[in-house]
């Protein structure tokens, strides 16, 4: 079995009087696709936020790469290889595609910068042809490939994607998880966020369903998708 690279234990997040995260308990092993499904306001976007350091934790530790990881910043963990794609995108909109690709790098001093970028255009090869195009002019979908492909620059080891496909036509859900799934077969080690609950656990090895700020179910994605409570909840079924 392979090693454990995230693990959170015992997270608890309040805002203000109000616990949104309550005791959550997870796991992620190297080259895993690990999906938190949930309905909104599950404490799935704040569970994220609190392992990436952009929200502070009331209890719990979280531990990355065998260590305690409580309190870093987001862009110390990233040069540490664990990166998130935020829900909304958050590019760079007075930046063009080229420098939010380039911003992707910044932690990076190698002479390969080039050559990922040419790869990030391979995979997404809309952003080459509009790669001049200042991104705050693209479509919600244009712009959640420059994300992915932003983060992708960082050559992250464990990516977190928070609603990657939220707001986007079904074609392009299509193309998301279309790479979402190569990206997986890649290496990378996935913990992915997502209400599409049939989509994200058809990709997954592994599931965690939240709900209220707890994790109320646990298990291999291939029964998760096919358990009644899942599907009658989640599902429409």
């Amino acid at each position: 079995m392979s090693e454990i690279v995230l693990k959170i234990t015992g997270l608890r997040v309040s805002y203000g009087g109000i616990q949104a995260v309550k005791g959550v308990d997870l796991e992620v092993r190297k080259g895993e696709l690990v999906s938190l499904i949930g309905a909104n306001g599950a404490g799935k976007t704040t569970t994220l936020k609190a392992i990436t350091g952009l929200q502070p934790i009331t209890d719990g530790e979280v531990h990355y790469a065998g260590r305690t990881i409580n309190g870093q910043g987001a862009y110390d963990l990233v040069r540490q290889g664990l990166c998130m794609v935020p829900e909304g995108r958050g590019v760079f909109t007075r930046m063009t595609i080229a420098e939010n690709l380039q911003m992707g790098a910044y932690t990076r001093k190698d002479k390969e910068i080039d050559s990922d970028i040419d790869k990030v255009y391979g995979i997404f090869p809309r952003l080459k042809e509009r790669r001049d195009q200042l991104a705050g002019t693209m479509s919600g979908g244009e712009q959640q490939m420059l994300a992915m492909g932003r983060a992708l620059m960082s050559r992250p080891q464990v990516l977190l994607l928070d609603e990657p496909s939220m707001g986007l036509s079904p074609i392009m859900v299509d193309k998301i998880f279309e790479v979402v799934e190569d990206i997986s077969k890649q290496g990378v080690t996935i913990l992915l966020v997502e209400q599409n609950a049939k989509r994200a656990l058809g990709l997954a090895d592994r599931g965690y369903v939240m709900d209220s700020g707890q994790v109320t179910m646990t298990g291999p994605a291939e029964e998760l998708l096919h358990d009644p409570r899942v599907r009658a909840a989640y599902l429409g079924e």
